[in-house]
């Protein structure tokens, strides 16, 4: 059965359109396009409710392929519309031919019953083959779409037939769901680079070493890439050739619930890549031409010929449909997914495949005749199921052109995703950091490339993703920090103190000002100093650069240490916080000259001063909730390998005089190229308190040294707390069991506290840090020249971990001395 589009469909009525004009009115000029792609929707949903039921329809990895019956036997089902006579073959036969019967409309069935012992034909871990006699008298060898479970053999794939005994299966499982986060902080990881071996890593070992590892990061989600079987290891799983299948390069079906199972009982979301608009070119083990014909699963047109290794599907066809939305419910049902991130929407909205297509105001681009309105009808119709059968799953849209809509409600006229991805972001960043001097920084263009975004839409922000980190781009710490020396012991040249502060400022700034999630790919969050480069032919199979050397965040001798504790702070103060679930930020000053951007969001008060030489002493700033502030991060704590400029314990009492447009201000040091966060203590206490002990209490107790916030309290007065853990270091000295390693990684007691200042409720006297303004007008072009400087600068911008200037950044001494890592 094909859908095809008509003219009445662009009356259809779609309940609740106003909605999707309300929030965007500019897309009222195409409510036809919208009330035509809306109508092939309905028109597909209403079909597949009255032949077969959507549930059902969905579910139909429970019919397909070879599946057990209630008595041990097996039914085996496909769709091969061009056969004469199809056979199963295999181990359990001998390799003779069982034969398939027609039942029309292309399908052809076989029911093998049990054995006399009451055991299931077909043992396990047999290898299997579908024998197809075609049309045209060709005869082929298939594995079947339906397959899941295939390994690879010498250049192709095996399909065996998975049926594990009730003791080889997956015992832990979390029978209720997570809820569903209203606000996510993803790790996105691939499973084979996720080890410091140069070999393809398991599921296992992602299990046991680097799920705890972020958790203590303060991430709540995982996105794992490449899971669904590809032939080619450098393709990142989108040439895909087995999409019921997870990839057996990493494991088994088994060692992948297993890893789920685990994710969800430290609290973590799991979602998952799939690639639904094309799939691999292969014929052997794959769906190319499985019946002998080119339109069996796949467009045969030019509109297919825009790639050489994949193929684009025709959604248009009733099988598709069925295969590819019973794809998603297979990983919901059968590996407990929480979520997809849909891989590559813009070739599948659009005939055409130009690469070049960005952000336009001009909404003629997103409708006409070179829209792929089956495809998006497909996007409606998957979002429709998955929320309406899941309610807790989250969808996420990878989409280049801004086509706007993304992320409405199906039934408001959009295509129905949770979230998207800001695919403009990381370029954009890369682009600043290549082609322009600190000193030609504009602070309004880098405000306005955070709301070039569509209004009312949810965005996952991100500073680099995997796509920066392939062996055709520069990673930001490459290209910030270069081959610089990370030995902690040695004093920190003048490029790598200013790639360890923009690198800080950048990823906080991406988290901060705008998006309603942060993602973050592995081994950025400590600035990894490799690329990612599968091994090919090229680098004749070298698995070098295919790995995250993790050990290099553990090693206290060097600074990549400094990093990972800043993106550990970031995520757990969004943690208390939730600015990724308030409203965008409320930008309070963007000053040129001075190169500061200061705004508010979730009641904190962001201050980032992107200056290479010049330090702010008794700097005000309005702000628009009256008390007293206090610093909750600081990116130049030596903690985070800065210079330790300021004092945390310090008290920011506001004051009743206007300032940028407000009735109160504050005075403050801004330090150079840092960035200072602080919270008004009556907001903090009240209400972030609350927050912060029923997040960790309820995920914080798995193990026996689980963080209770309640203990650190001292009746009203409000302390400054940083949630910094020592599990890490506890984790890897532990035993080689998993039990025992899952134990000990839970959330600990922070390491140390701030206690008050003595000198709170006084007047700061800032003349003394005068000396420590960086006021050379020259000093960025003398940083890259390599030229000697003069000793007053060198003190403050190139001093070393052991320099004494610090401590006096504001003129006295700490109360206390901090425990550190």
């Amino acid at each position: 059965m094909e859908f095809s589009t008509c003219d009445n469909l662009q009356q259809c009525g779609v309940p609740c359109i106003e909605s999707l004009f309300a929030n965007d009115p500019q897309l009222r000029s195409y409510e036809k396009d919208i009330r035509l792609r809306y109508g092939l929707f309905e028109k597909t949903l209403m079909a597949i409710e009255r032949e077969e039921g959507f549930d059902r329809f969905s579910r139909s990895y429970e019919n397909y392929g070879v599946v057990l019956t209630h008595d041990e036997g097996v039914k085996c089902r496909e769709w091969i519309p061009n056969a004469r006579a199809v056979y199963l073959k295999g181990d359990f036969s001998n390799w003779e031919r069982v034969n398939y019967k027609e039942v029309g409309y292309g399908q052809w069935e076989i029911y093998i019953p049990p054995n006399h012992d009451g055991s299931c034909p077909i043992p396990h871990l047999s290898e299997l083959k579908i024998e197809i006699e075609a049309r045209d008298n060709q005869v082929l060898e298939r594995i079947s779409p339906w397959a899941n479970y295939v390994t690879q053999w010498e250049s192709s794939f095996k399909w065996i037939f998975w049926n594990p005994q009730s003791n080889e299966i997956c015992k832990r499982f979390v029978a209720n769901r997570l809820p569903k986060p209203d606000r996510l902080r993803i790790y996105e990881a691939h499973i084979g680079i996720s080890s410091d071996r140069c070999q393809v890593s398991s599921y296992r070992h992602f299990s046991s070493e680097v799920l705890p590892r972020i958790r203590d990061l303060g991430y709540n989600c995982v996105l794992l890439m490449a899971i669904m079987e590809h032939p080619c290891y450098s393709s990142v799983g989108c040439q895909v050739t087995n999409f019921f299948a997870p990839s057996s390069r990493y494991g088994t079906p088994e060692d992948l619930r297993e890893l789920i199972s685990v994710a969800h009982e430290m609290g973590i979301y799991v979602i998952m890549d799939v690639m639904h608009s094309e799939a691999s070119r292969n014929s052997s083990e794959g769906l190319n031409r499985f019946d002998g014909t080119d339109d069996c699963f796949f467009r045969s047109d030019r509109r297919d010929c825009h790639a050489t290794d994949t193929r684009k599907f025709d959604f248009t066809k009733w099988e598709v449909l069925r295969f590819l939305l019973s794809n998603l419910r297979h990983y919901v049902d059968n590996f407990d997914f929480d979520g997809f991130r849909f891989r590559d929407v813009t070739s599948m909205i659009y005939h055409d495949q130009s690469s070049d297509r960005r952000y336009a105001s001009d909404y003629q681009q997103y409708f006409g005749m070179h829209m792929d309105i089956e495809a998006i009808a497909y996007l409606m119709l998957a979002n429709k199921m998955l929320h309406q059968f899941y309610p807790q799953i989250i969808t996420i849209a990878e989409e280049h052109s801004e086509y706007p809509g993304l992320t409405q409600l199906v039934r408001e006229g959009g295509f129905g995703f949770d979230y998207r991805l800001s695919m403009h972001i990381p370029s954009k960043w890369m682009q600043l950091l290549n082609e322009r001097r600190d000193e030609d920084w504009n602070m309004n263009d880098i405000c306005e490339m955070f709301l070039e975004c569509r209004r009312g839409e949810k965005y996952i922000t991100y500073p680099e993703n995997y796509e920066q980190n392939t062996d055709d781009q520069w990673t930001i710490a490459r290209q910030l920090m270069g081959d610089e020396c990370m030995l902690d012991g040695q004093e920190m040249s003048l490029k790598l103190d200013r790639g360890i502060s923009l690198y800080k400022m950048v990823r906080l700034f991406t988290s901060a000002f705008s998006g309603q999630a942060f993602l973050n790919f592995m081994g950025n969050e400590f600035g990894h100093p490799d690329l990612v480069e599968f091994p090919s032919m090229q680098n004749f199979d070298n698995y070098h650069l295919a790995r995250r050397q993790f050990q290099l965040a553990d090693n206290p001798q060097l600074r990549y240490k400094f990093l990972n504790n800043f993106d550990m702070e970031m995520n757990r103060l969004e943690e208390r916080f939730a600015w990724l679930n308030s409203s965008t930020a409320f930008l309070t000053r963007q000053h040129n000259d001075d190169k500061v951007i200061i705004f508010e969001r979730a009641g904190l008060l962001f201050m980032f001063n992107f200056h290479p030489t010049r330090s702010y002493p008794d700097y005000r700033i309005g702000v628009r909730t009256p008390g007293k502030y206090n610093i909750v991060l600081d990116s130049d704590d030596k903690m985070f390998g800065g210079h330790g400029r300021n004092q945390a314990s310090t008290d920011f009492y506001t004051q009743q005089q206007a300032c940028d447009n407000m009735k109160c201000s504050l005075m403050v040091y801004l330090p150079s190229r840092c960035v200072v966060v602080m919270a008004n203590e009556t907001i903090y206490s009240k209400q972030n308190w609350i927050n912060a002990n029923r997040v960790y209490n309820e995920y914080g107790n798995c193990g026996e040294r689980g963080r209770n916030f309640n203990d650190v309290r001292r009746g009203s007065e409000w302390r400054r707390l940083r949630s910094h853990s020592r599990g890490r270091q506890g984790f890897r000295q532990t035993s080689p069991g998993f039990e025992t390693r899952f134990s000990g990684m839970c959330v600990t007691e922070p390491s140390y506290r701030r206690e008050a200042s003595p000198y709170q409720g006084r007047s700061i006297n800032r003349s003394q840090n005068r000396s420590d303004c960086r006021d050379g007008p020259d000093y960025n072009s003398r940083m890259y020249r390599g030229e000697n400087m003069s000793k007053q600068m060198k003190s403050d911008v190139g001093r070393s971990s052991r320099s004494p200037v610090r401590s006096r950044s504001i003129g006295f001494k700490k109360s206390v001395s901090p425990t550190r890592y």
